[in-house]
């Protein structure tokens, strides 16, 4: 909770806790400060191999476990409840390196498309499909995060002059990011003509969510991601995930010719290494064009 992190953080890491606490006390470990690093290595190995109660965890979610492990030790040390801290020569799982999934920018209009009619389009009638169409063009035209563009209030919107966004990251980190004129548009069309409409099936006050739901309280996480997939469903798109248009929008952005620096800062990133891997997206492309165009590239 100090470090600010989302909710559902801290539920993963309660759940992974638990279960370590378990592991510990079947060997007899009852006390913090009793704790070696062979007891952490045997525990990350168990993660990985699974038993009769759980199956085997991939790197990724191994990784997330030893993190609430090192947590844990760390602040043990440092309240004086251990002489020393367990978990620090214990390496992590290593992950295998996967590229992110995005799509092309003709699946992107595609995409949008799905999800309900462009702004000035007579078919608007339906305020959802103004919602649904406004959602997924704020999240392709930002990069942001489904949780992101859920916890979005009104008064974080800029329309007017230039269009922009105050949005709020992992660990209550707050960045400004510009919008493009279709989103803004779409936003704009949402929030006069269908926001009002959803708002008044609201049991009591509305929310001062940008994004409401059918009965006129706040969207939530799934409802966007049922947004999304009900969208790639009528578009025919197989490789969708709640981070696609994330993917797709640092990936594009790259190809476009933005500086790394400039897309860490509008995808949140605290580090540009995590923001490195889109990279690798664009030099594999690279390496498919050069592969089908030059007469000389396949042996």
């Amino acid at each position: 909770m100090e470090r600010g992190l989302a909710a559902n953080t801290l539920e993963s890491y309660r759940r992974d806790l638990s279960r370590y606490q378990q592991i510990l006390a079947a060997a007899g470990r009852t006390e913090i400060g009793e704790v070696t690093s062979t007891d952490v290595a045997s525990y990350v190995a168990s993660l990985r191999e699974g038993d009769a109660d759980h199956p085997p965890l991939a790197a990724s979610s191994a990784g997330r476990a030893m993190a609430a492990v090192r947590g844990l030790h760390a602040f043990a040390c440092a309240q004086g409840l251990a002489a020393a801290d367990p978990a620090r020569p214990v390496p992590p799982p290593a992950p295998p390196r996967r590229l992110p999934k995005a799509i092309s920018v003709d699946e992107v209009e595609r995409l949008l498309d799905a999800a309900g009619p462009a702004p000035g389009n007579p078919e608007t009638a339906d305020p959802r499909a103004l919602r649904d169409r406004a959602l997924l063009e704020f999240l392709y035209a930002t990069g942001a995060r489904i949780s992101e563009a859920t916890g979005l209030d009104v008064d974080d919107l800029t329309l007017d002059g230039e269009p922009s966004v105050l949005l709020d990251g992992k660990g209550g980190k707050q960045r400004i990011v510009p919008l493009g004129r279709y989103a803004a548009a779409a936003l704009e069309a949402y929030l006069v003509r269908a926001r009002p409409a959803l708002g008044s099936r609201a049991p009591r006050t509305v929310p001062p969510a940008v994004f409401l739901n059918a009965r006129g309280g706040r969207l939530t996480r799934q409802g966007a991601w049922a947004v999304l997939r009900a969208a790639a469903e009528r578009s025919r798109l197989s490789r969708v995930s709640p981070h696609t248009l994330r993917h797709s929008f640092a990936t594009h952005m790259l190809d476009g010719g933005a500086d790394i620096r400039v897309v860490q800062e509008l995808l949140g990133h605290a580090s540009v290494t995590t923001t490195q891997i889109y990279t690798l997206v664009t030099v594999e492309k690279l390496r498919e064009v050069y592969a089908a165009a030059h007469p000389r590239a396949l042996g």
